[in-house]
């Protein structure tokens, strides 16, 4: 399976586990000039951004380790450019991850700040 398959496939899992826990979708891959956000939701009037990671084997790790210090500061970065261009900075916000590994879907809330 090449990663843009086996990519979309964790992504609609990942969107799929969100409204089973009644979060309301927004976006999904949101392309900016700076780059790209898996999901934007709505949890209880909280906007979540959502970074999906999807392996089949743990050769490079678990998904959510690819979720790096330098990766977070590129979504912080991905975060602000939303909020300030669709006028929500006053809005709370978080940032979730989503690890889908062996059949599992692993939802991490507030998985960094």
């Amino acid at each position: 399976m090449n990663n843009k398959v086996l990519g979309f496939s964790g992504e609609s899992q990942a969107a799929k586990l969100l409204k089973t826990k009644k979060y309301k979708i927004i976006a999904t891959n949101y392309v900016c000039p700076i780059g790209e956000i898996d999901i934007i939701a709505n949890d209880k009037n909280v906007i979540v951004f959502v970074e999906v990671k999807t392996r089949l084997t743990e050769k490079y790790g678990l998904p959510r380790e690819a979720v790096t210090r330098f990766k977070q500061q590129k979504l912080k970065n991905l975060a602000k450019y939303y909020l300030k261009n669709h006028n929500l900075l006053d809005c709370p916000a978080r940032f979730d991850v989503i690890e889908v590994f062996d059949g599992e879907t692993n939802h991490i809330i507030n998985a960094f700040y």
